[in-house]
């Protein structure tokens, strides 16, 4: 049996403090959008994700992918949209399997009034704190976290 590839020391403080940013800033962001605008920040993604779009319209599972969420998680949040009249399901005319958001008008002047103090708390929680070499830096490092794995990658232990 192979040994466990535990962390260096370097890897666990760098570990420990990735880990902070992921719980802090997005307990931040859902209280923000909780107080100011009635939203979880998935509600958030999915309706922003949306009125991104010419016809504010996707796919249920092309919506699932975009918002990094399963259909079944995507499916609850679309339902509490649904409720408060932001967004809609349609079947899709050409293939009647296939569910599609809708962004309702009203969905839309939600974002417009949501986006403002959203954009404000990111801003106030990751970019004020970089200079602009470090933002490069992080989107790098982000790409680098969501490509899948290279088998080819030697392993360096």
């Amino acid at each position: 049996m192979d040994e466990p590839r535990w962390l260096t020391d370097e890897e666990q403080q760098a570990w420990r403090r990735f880990v902070e940013v992921l719980v802090k800033v997005p307990a931040a962001l859902e209280g923000q959008l909780q107080r100011e605008a009635g939203l979880t920040h998935m509600g958030y993604q999915v309706i922003s994700t949306l009125s991104e779009r010419e016809d504010r319209r996707l796919p249920m599972s092309r919506l699932a992918r975009q918002a990094s969420a399963s259909l079944s998680r995507l499916s609850h949040v679309v339902a509490r949209l649904e409720a408060q009249g932001w967004v809609r399901r349609e079947r899709d005319p050409e293939d009647g399997r296939v569910q599609i958001a809708v962004l309702t008008d009203a969905g839309l002047q939600k974002v417009i009034e949501a986006a403002p103090g959203h954009a404000a708390a990111v801003q106030e929680l990751v970019f004020d704190r970089l200079t602009a070499p470090q933002v490069k830096q992080l989107a790098k490092l982000c790409e680098s976290l969501l490509e899948p794995p290279d088998p080819k990658r030697p392993d360096t232990t």
